[in-house]
């Protein structure tokens, strides 16, 4: 039986040094350590001898030379805007449940909407040798890359790219038939910024259901979060409540002729409502709030936040398994589009419109 040499080997340890070490072949070590069913005919006590030499020797594989043996890296590249509290945290929880069930490990690159950053991320992580691309809220126009890529709320029309989207039709219709139903006619609009690709699909389905209900939009009733205010470099984070009480508040000052208001999320919701208390109206007596998004948070707030739920944990793991299934599959047809539903959650924050305001 061969004896491993007495002397062990310095430094990083690799599979020829730990073959040399254990006087066995390459190729035998290599079967034990990546758990090959041809390791069943090595002798019990040869493959004990391998595994606790490399864990005594902190043996690591060279990741990309089996990268390449593989010709896949079991990495995705993931990009985002911000990794804040809310909808990134939410997603990324369905996205880690998928890939870690896969035994897939992730990069992920926060862009803050800096095109340099957009432009540069995705070439730093094709140098890494990831197997494809998860973009959250990221539109994939501009993000050209040799693998698979999924876009959640990016709605990117492009050529082999695969969109998770939410049905922002049906979601609008939940939250106006709500408010309609509750006396409200009046109803003011805070839109979304412009970077954010689902702002622009939700404000044009909050068009299509107003007409369809017969909802006359006052234009001096929309606001809109500020692009700026939305970016790190303004001193204070994307998505504090701050990005919707600003705007709020500054509606406040011109007028007061509505009796709800629609956010484009949850955030903006929650800093609405406090521009509102700041200016004496209660809520929902004098104005109820509606949000997007059912983050954690909005069950806790004060008043809770009746909200239209999207699924962004399952919106993650569909992406996550989306992507799997392109790596694993690279000739095969995937849809362009797959639609997530969303649901109305109804708490404090909506109540039926005052009184003088149904008249």
């Amino acid at each position: 039986m061969a004896k491993s040499k007495d002397s062990a080997p310095s430094g990083h340890v690799n599979l020829r040094m730990l073959a040399e070490h254990l006087e066995l072949s390459q190729t035998t070590v290599s079967l034990v350590l990546n758990n090959s069913p041809s390791a069943k005919s090595i002798p019990l006590e040869t493959r004990t001898r391998v595994t606790e030499a490399a864990d005594r020797l902190n043996y690591r594989p060279n990741y990309f030379a089996r990268s390449l043996r593989q010709s896949r890296s079991m990495s995705v590249g993931v990009l985002a805007p911000d990794l804040s509290e809310g909808y990134f945290t939410s997603v990324m929880g369905g996205v880690v449940q998928e890939l870690t069930r896969a035994a897939y490990f992730y990069f992920t690159a926060c862009h803050d909407w800096k095109p340099e950053l957009i432009e540069q991320y995705p070439r730093m992580l094709v140098e890494r040798a990831v197997d494809g691309f998860l973009l959250l809220n990221t539109p994939a126009d501009d993000i050209a890359v040799p693998v698979p890529v999924v876009a959640i709320s990016a709605h990117s029309a492009v050529e082999n790219v695969t969109n998770i989207v939410l049905d922002h039709h049906q979601a609008v219709s939940l939250a106006l038939l709500h408010l309609h139903q509750l006396g409200h006619r009046r109803i003011a609009f805070m839109r979304g910024p412009q970077a954010i690709p689902d702002s622009e699909y939700r404000w044009q389905s909050i068009q299509q259901v107003a007409g369809e209900i017969g909802f006359r939009i006052d234009p001096a009733h929309v606001i809109r979060i500020d692009t700026e205010s939305w970016s790190m470099k303004t001193g204070y984070h994307p998505m504090a409540p701050e990005i919707g009480y600003k705007p709020m508040k500054a509606l406040l000052e011109k007028s007061r002729d509505f009796t709800a208001i629609f956010c484009f999320n949850d955030i903006a919701a929650i800093g609405a409502i406090r521009a509102l208390k700041d200016a004496g109206l209660t809520v929902p007596g004098d104005v109820s709030v509606v949000g997007f998004d059912d983050i954690q948070s909005a069950a806790y707030s004060t008043p809770s936040l009746t909200t239209v739920r999207q699924p962004l944990v399952a919106m993650g793991q569909r992406g996550a398994q989306v992507l799997l299934e392109r790596i694993a599959n690279r000739e095969a047809e995937f849809p362009a589009e797959i639609v997530m539903a969303p649901e109305l959650v109804i708490r404090e924050s909506t109540g039926p419109a005052p009184v003088a305001a149904k008249a």
